[in-house]
């Protein structure tokens, strides 16, 4: 069931970010039940879940429509994230991580490691999306959970309401190019990094880390995007 509604999800995601899916489209079960191939718990599942990615919109009857949303509005919103996300991770390296909060880091990051491998060997590999898209959300919140400040997290939960802006959002499709994979290797380079300067309570570096972090996450999102709905495929900017 697990890899169904996961599939689900990135089918709807996938027509959603191309424009197969138009804002303000209707999203109903019966209809995408027949037209996915699936019943309509793994789709129910599938729609409340874009719906917390701020892809679509409940609707007041049945249903859901998606949302409307512009690349600046995203772009905006994950320059946010960053600025809050490197005050999480300013304030964990500050007061020092506890051994089972870096022990967590640590297996998020090996798991990455291990699940990038075979791409950094060969230039031509993809990523699976689904796969990264848990670690790094993951990742992201066991440290913005440690730094331990309520307001901050309250924050971050309002501002990635806003479609693609929080670190569970992916704009990977569901068949990943090549044009991902350089990216994807770069994320998991910061957050190896970003570990190192927890670690050693290297409080200035590990908030500048991140707002890097978070720069290049919104370049990458854009180029995506850009890419998926057949404007510049092939161009690469920065990794994330």
């Amino acid at each position: 069931m697990a890899a169904q509604i996961d599939k689900v999800i990135s089918e709807l995601r996938d027509m959603v970010l191309s424009g197969a899916l138009q804002p303000g489209e209707r999203v109903v079960e019966l209809q995408f039940s027949a037209r996915l191939g699936v019943s309509r718990t793994p789709l129910r599942i599938a729609l409340t879940e874009l719906e917390k990615e701020g892809l679509l919109e409940r609707l007041p009857s049945r249903g859901f429509r998606v949302r409307a949303f512009t690349v600046d509005e995203i772009g905006d919103a994950v320059e946010v994230r960053g600025v809050l996300e490197g005050m999480a991770a300013r304030l964990l390296a500050e007061r020092g991580a506890s051994a089972e909060v870096l022990e967590q880091l640590s297996q998020a990051v090996q798991e990455g490691r291990a699940l990038l491998a075979p791409a950094r060997r060969d230039p031509k590999a993809t990523v699976d999306a689904r796969a990264w898209g848990q670690i790094n959300r993951r990742f992201h919140e066991i440290l913005c959970e440690a730094a331990g400040n309520r307001a901050l997290l309250s924050a971050l939960e309002h501002n990635n309401k806003t479609p693609l802006a929080g670190p569970a959002a992916l704009t990977l499709p569901s068949t990943p190019s090549q044009l991902e994979t350089p990216f994807v290797l770069r994320a998991q380079s910061d957050h190896e990094d970003l570990l190192r300067a927890i670690t050693r309570r290297e409080a200035a570096r590990a908030e500048n880390l991140m707002r890097e972090h978070a720069y290049r996450s919104r370049e990458n999102k854009r180029v995506l995007l850009e890419s998926l709905r057949g404007g510049v495929a092939g161009l690469a900017l920065p990794a994330d």
